[in-house]
């Protein structure tokens, strides 16, 4: 037992692994209509709906990791689309974009940061 709390202790003082995040109320998200090579970028109060064309997009939380540690925000969007429903639910990273994409045929949708 004594081997086990030891090594949670350890674990959680190694740097990267325990970050904290800092509570943001605006997200900033860049959208790129393909077909019109169109790129906007939107700002979207957390817990608010915005429609940019045929999709609408809600950000549920938008985080920034604290100051003190190398900058990335995260966001939760959800994106339906008009006659579709919703077509993504998930965390968006900007320093990972290709993480988790919104994967579709005539958009694209990044984070940038947030506010």
């Amino acid at each position: 037992m004594r081997k086990i709390i030891c090594s949670l202790v350890l674990l959680c003082a190694l740097p990267g692994v325990a970050m904290a995040y800092v509570n943001r109320d605006v997200a900033i998200l860049r959208v790129m209509n393909k077909d019109a090579g169109k790129v906007q970028e939107i700002k979207i109060p957390v817990g608010d709906e915005v429609r940019f064309e045929k999709l609408y997009i809600n950000v549920r939380a938008c985080k920034q990791t604290d100051p003190f540690e190398a900058e990335d925000f995260w966001g939760f969007i959800e994106i339906a689309e008009v006659n579709k429903g919703q077509i993504f639910s998930n965390w968006m990273s900007r320093n990972e974009p290709g993480q988790n994409p919104l994967q579709h045929a005539d958009y694209d949708v990044w984070m940038v940061k947030c506010e």
